[in-house]
């Protein structure tokens, strides 16, 4: 290695500090690289902030901060791209950075711009398609300039990566029929969940089940945003249908950053009353208590192509606290899961047809097995596919003890 003290890790992330991917999904995974990571062995993280450019935060949390003005995503975000990788390449030089390890795609850009400028080993996490998903969930135009740049450096970041980790076993395919390859360190990680916070014993929480007035409700939850990458008005269709099979019995807590105020138009054009939904915007820490008031759980990612190759982050939370799963076709490799396992019901088509044929296929798992039985055979998915232990074998083999980063 480089370094006798260890191996210096730049982490370059396209989020805020204190987005819910940075630190739900980006800072579990940067404690798991300095557990087995030698000794000595210190992070960077790179972080784009809305508004002005702040100063470099000092080290704590394992890891030392630089935040970057974030600017959007087209030709004065590749301004931004650009000032930033000059910014970083001296600080490559100044911490003796050994590898630039980029979260996603469009980190990737950075990450990239930084190998080939330091000569520096490259890995791209997240390894997963972003241009053509743009496109598909309605946000970029195919020929569109911000479509054309991403999509050009996810070809350029491919070949360069030293590895690469995925979230599903299928990205191979993709890499190689949209990007001409497959790099040859190829790992498979997916969005791996924290056991310890999501338990059992955290479901069906009494004081709060009370406080709600929800003890004899059928409580249905999803947690996640609404519109992008995810559905909107089809969501409450799809609550539409379940509520005409349940009636008044079914309640919906919605765990999102969408206010009332966004979140009534679509109530009311569904026919719902608002009275039969909770919404709130909760901290990470209380999320496993209002998630465990649910039955069963939602997961409405758009089913298009590139959902294929990524993992929703909620699943394995779900399934981790011992909830049956309602989601869209061919998501990841978790439709497949739910399916197989029979831990909760794909929805066949964005129409009242697959609203209706979904909601009675939970009806029918729900009352077919005793909740707890049922729960516990659900965490037992979570525990085979969603365990921090496969994102440790990772990490290992790519910064513990014997990796050569020379």
């Amino acid at each position: 290695m480089t370094h006798k003290a260890g191996v210096q890790i730049l982490v370059v992330t396209y989020w805020a500090r204190r987005d819910p991917l940075v630190v739900n999904y980006v800072l579990p995974y940067v404690e798991r690289m300095r557990k087995v990571a030698p000794a000595g062995s210190r992070v960077h993280l790179v972080t784009l902030e809305p508004g002005s450019a702040t100063t470099r935060h000092g080290e704590g949390g394992g890891f030392i901060h630089h935040p970057f003005a974030y600017k959007a995503f087209g030709l004065s975000g590749f301004l931004m791209l650009l000032k930033v990788v000059w910014r970083l390449s001296r600080l490559v030089r100044q911490e003796q950075i050994d590898v630039i390890h980029a979260w996603c795609m469009p980190a990737g850009m950075i990450g990239y711009l930084l190998a080939k400028l330091s000569g520096k080993k490259l890995i791209l996490d997240s390894y997963e398609p972003h241009a053509e998903a743009m496109v598909e969930n309605g946000t970029w135009r195919k020929g569109g300039l911000a479509f054309r740049i991403l999509f050009h450096f996810e070809k350029r970041q491919t070949r360069r990566a030293w590895a690469v980790v995925s979230a599903t076993e299928g990205m191979r395919t993709y890499a190689l029929q949209r990007y001409g390859m497959v790099p040859a360190r190829f790992a498979v990680k997916p969005a791996c969940v924290d056991l310890e916070r999501f338990t059992l014993g955290r479901g069906k929480n009494a004081g709060l089940l009370a406080d709600l007035g929800l003890q004899d409700k059928l409580v249905a939850v999803y947690a996640g945003k609404f519109g992008g990458i995810y559905l909107a008005q089809e969501v409450f269709d799809l609550f539409r249908a379940a509520r005409d099979h349940w009636g008044e019995r079914l309640h919906v807590v919605l765990l999102t950053s969408h206010g009332q105020e966004e979140l009534g138009p679509y109530i009311t054009k569904a026919g719902l009353p608002p009275g039969m939904f909770t919404i709130r915007h909760v901290q990470p820490e209380e999320v496993p208590d209002w998630m465990g008031l649910a039955d069963w759980a939602l997961t409405p990612v758009k089913p298009v192509p590139t959902k294929r190759y990524c993992t929703p982050i909620k699943d394995g939370e779900y399934w981790a606290m011992g909830l049956p799963v309602m989601i869209t076709r061919d998501i990841s490799d978790d439709s497949a899961i739910i399916e197989q396992e029979q831990i909760g019901c794909v929805i066949p088509s964005l129409d009242r047809a697959g609203y209706t044929q979904a909601v009675s296929a939970m009806d029918e798992l729900l009352r077919s097995q005793d909740r707890e039985g049922l729960r516990t055979r659900i965490r037992r998915v979570a525990e085979r596919y969603r365990n921090f232990s496969i994102a440790d074998a990772v990490y290992r083999d790519l910064y513990g003890q014997g990796a050569d980063h020379t």
